[in-house]
């Protein structure tokens, strides 16, 4: 057993927490644990760290295929038939592979991911508590009111909704009946067997592919058939020409390397999304830290969409198809997101309505529509908030444009990594077009308001209360971002 601990600059004190919690697991049979060190910055100071701790130490000359190529170089170094993931924050429980290592009696599955844990989401405060500081005990006393209504309603309690709750609990989850949870990098773990074997096949369809190319070239340039020296020569160029790539050389080499599993018609390879929690990490702590791998999931999701699109590629079965396409579906709703955020202003400022009424029928029918979608929606995640995550999806649609806009441009996604500490400063300029579109809204809805009063005849009453509801729920929106940029931590506010 193999764990892989990959890092490039992160703090190595950082590191070292993450190396002693490896070094804790435990398992209830003899078992060779060995815990590696992937250390792509080449740092004497990291080289010390390992040294200290007694474990092995792997670096490389190049940064070639960066984290992926991390990996491929370590298990060109290691043997273990399972290898364990982690980033340089991971910090595994103790009950990981005890709890994990059983899914792999099933020979055809490939790699179990276990759900990601962030230590230092920030609690913030309850509105009782913000409320008394700001306004007294007439603060303190309408919000006790409030939270005895509503339930506790705490303020600054993780500004960039960065709890995976939803993601791991409920969307990966159900993935498994279909087979299609993906692997998401961290504290997952792999059976070197299932990697090697995709990798291989298509190492070699690759030789063959090139190779017959080179071949024909050399046929015809001889004007005759190809000889077995021509022959040997053609694989020889085409095996130096292409790389052997356990994990795929992309950005989002997690999700590429679950895909290629996922699509092997020779062993039909497994995955699991483990259901518990078995190990800890630090999340985005700032806009811009937020920003960068936001914006990195978005990029390297839709590159694949559009360059290696599995859900139109053989080797699928359907439900994996369908659950593919709902995730590359999911960062392409930037577009319809721009649509719904600018409908309401139309009608605010040129009062153009998006139906061709606002009457007591259209509200019979729009509102249980409305009421019973978010019930739904409740039931199917187990009651998980979803909220939050709704409205941040809605305001981070420049992110996903911008990152959509890259790749129909062919413009290569990078590879930055995401930085482990709070970045200094305040960021609104990240967060620019959900400000204006707030301010439009609101603008919008004085100007609206006044046309309504002065009984202009292309406004009504009820569009009014439409739109003004819906502009009220996407300036809710936009302020989640907006907050987020300014959000400092409160030992950074004494």
């Amino acid at each position: 057993m193999d764990i892989f601990i990959a890092t490039y600059n992160e703090d190595e004190e950082l590191v070292r927490l993450s190396i002693r919690d490896a070094k804790a697991m435990r398992y209830p049979h003899p078992l060779t644990l060995t815990v590696h060190v992937l250390d792509d910055g080449r740092r004497a100071t990291m080289r010390a760290v390992a040294d200290e701790e007694g474990v092995n130490y792997i670096s490389r000359t190049n940064n070639v295929g960066f984290k992926a190529g991390n990996l491929r170089n370590a298990m060109e170094q290691t043997s273990g038939d399972f290898i364990v993931i982690c980033d340089a924050d991971t910090r595994p429980f103790p009950t990981l592979l005890e709890r994990t290592l059983g899914y792999f009696r099933d020979p055809d599955v490939a790699f179990v991911q276990t759900p990601q844990w962030f230590y230092d989401l920030p609690e913030g405060r309850t509105l009782t508590e913000t409320w008394g500081a700001a306004a007294g005990a007439p603060g303190r006393l309408l919000a006790r009111g409030i939270e005895r209504i509503f339930g506790e309603i705490r303020v600054g309690e993780d500004p960039f909704v960065n709890d995976p709750a939803m993601f791991y609990d409920v969307i990966q989850r159900r993935r498994n009946r279909a087979n299609a949870a993906f692997c998401c990098g961290a504290a997952s773990l792999h059976r070197r067997e299932a990697v090697m074997f995709v990798a291989l096949r298509a190492y070699a369809q690759s030789i063959a592919g090139a190779s017959a190319e080179k071949r024909s070239l050399l046929d015809r340039i001889r004007g005759r058939k190809s000889d077995p020296a021509a022959l040997a020569l053609a694989r020889w160029q085409a095996a130096q020409a292409e790389e052997l790539t356990p994990y795929k050389f992309h950005v989002s080499e997690d999700i590429y390397t679950s895909i290629v599993l996922h699509r092997d018609t020779e062993r039909r390879w497994k995955s699991v999304l483990h259901p518990e929690v078995e190990s800890k990490m630090l999340s985005p702590q700032d806009l811009l830290t937020w920003t960068i791998q936001r914006f990195k999931y978005a990029g390297g999701s839709l590159d694949i969409f559009f360059n290696d699109n599995p859900v139109t590629k053989p080797g699928l079965t359907l439900p994996q198809r369908l659950m593919y396409l709902t995730t590359f579906w999911s960062y392409l709703g930037a577009v319809w997101n721009l649509v719904f955020l600018v409908a309401p202003l139309i009608y605010l400022f040129f009062g153009v309505a998006p139906v061709s009424a606002y009457t007591s029928d259209f509200f019979a029918h729009a509102l249980p529509f409305l009421v019973f979608n978010e019930l739904a929606f409740m039931v199917g995640t187990w009651g998980v908030s979803g909220y939050k995550g709704k409205v941040t999806y809605l305001a981070s649609f420049p992110l996903n444009l911008r990152a959509l806009w890259a790749v129909v441009r062919g413009k290569q996604i990078k590879f930055p990594v995401t930085p482990k500490e709070r970045q200094a400063g305040n960021f609104v300029h990240l967060v620019w077009p959900q400000l204006a579109l707030a301010l439009a809204t609101l603008a919008g809805l004085a100007w609206a308001g006044l046309q309504v009063a002065l009984a202009n005849p292309t406004y009504s009453l009820g569009g009014l209360i439409a739109n003004g509801f819906w502009g009220l729920n996407n300036i809710a929106a936009m302020a989640i971002m907006v907050r987020a940029a300014f959000w400092k931590p409160d030992w950074e506010s004494e």
